[in-house]
């Protein structure tokens, strides 16, 4: 399990299952061993991206506006009904060249303003990474091309840490990064004070720096995977893998 969100609009959890190629979504109250209330799994959802190295979805994301489940699956983009269960197939398909999608990545929804924003690792000469976001229409489908997509040295975009998210009333998309640069490839380093937390525009298009950053060259953050934000004490969450540990900042900036 490399993914879980919480829909607090229906108080529900949803879990990916890259293994078993399934998303799979508990009450939000659920506790012990305890089945979930839905499993979307089988040959008819897609789910496991053959130009992938290998299993299933790593990351999910939820629209409880729409009612819609959106699944990052390597070179594309798998939504479902979010009611949907059992053997069923997406309702839409966001696939092909013009996407700029080529790798695993993480995904976030903004509803208010209705774009998706991905974030992806490309694998560049000498096996280094630099990663790029990808913006599209909510409801985009089939070959389409983003609408923005922020990318560059300038970014400081390098290997992505883990899942990403999105404040939507100031459209702000907060971006985990393990290491800067396109010669920021970890290769066999797993700790690195180089990663941090950027924060763009989903307005934001071309090689543009970050509005805001944490982390960064001497910084606390050594594996920065996930991100939250808390808009009511105006705070930003973030987990650290080699830390073991959640820091919460305040960051005023973010929410205005």
């Amino acid at each position: 399990m490399h993914d879980v969100r919480y829909d607090e609009v229906n108080d529900e959890m949803l879990v990916t299952n890259p293994f078993a190629r399934a998303i799979m979504v508990f009450r939000g109250g659920a506790d012990g061993e305890e089945a979930p209330i839905r499993i979307i799994q089988g040959s008819n959802t897609m789910l496991g991206d053959p130009t992938r190295y290998a299993g299933g979805p790593d990351r999910v994301a939820v629209d409880a506006v729409h009612d819609e489940i959106f699944v990052p699956d390597g070179s594309r983009v798998l939504v479902f009904d979010r009611k949907a269960n059992g053997n069923v197939a997406p309702i839409r398909v966001l696939q092909g060249p013009d996407t700029r999608m080529d790798d695993e990545g993480t995904l976030a929804v903004d509803p208010l303003n209705n774009v998706i924003a991905v974030a992806q690792d490309t694998v560049t000469a000498g096996s280094t990474k630099m990663a790029h976001i990808l913006i599209f229409a909510r409801t985009a489908n089939g070959n389409t091309k983003p609408v923005r997509v922020i990318r560059g040295p300038n970014t400081q975009l390098g290997q992505l840490g883990g899942p990403h998210a999105v404040y939507p009333p100031t459209g702000r998309i907060l971006v985990t990064i393990r290491s800067q640069g396109a010669s920021g490839g970890l290769g066999e380093r797993m700790t690195t004070d180089d990663g941090f937390v950027g924060v763009w525009s989903i307005n934001d298009n071309g090689n543009v720096p970050p509005r805001w950053t944490i982390g960064g060259p001497g910084g606390v953050l050594q594996m920065v995977r996930g991100v939250a934000v808390n808009p009511k004490h105006k705070e930003l969450i973030v987990t650290d893998k080699r830390l073991n540990a959640i820091l919460t900042f305040y960051f005023p900036e973010l929410f205005m």
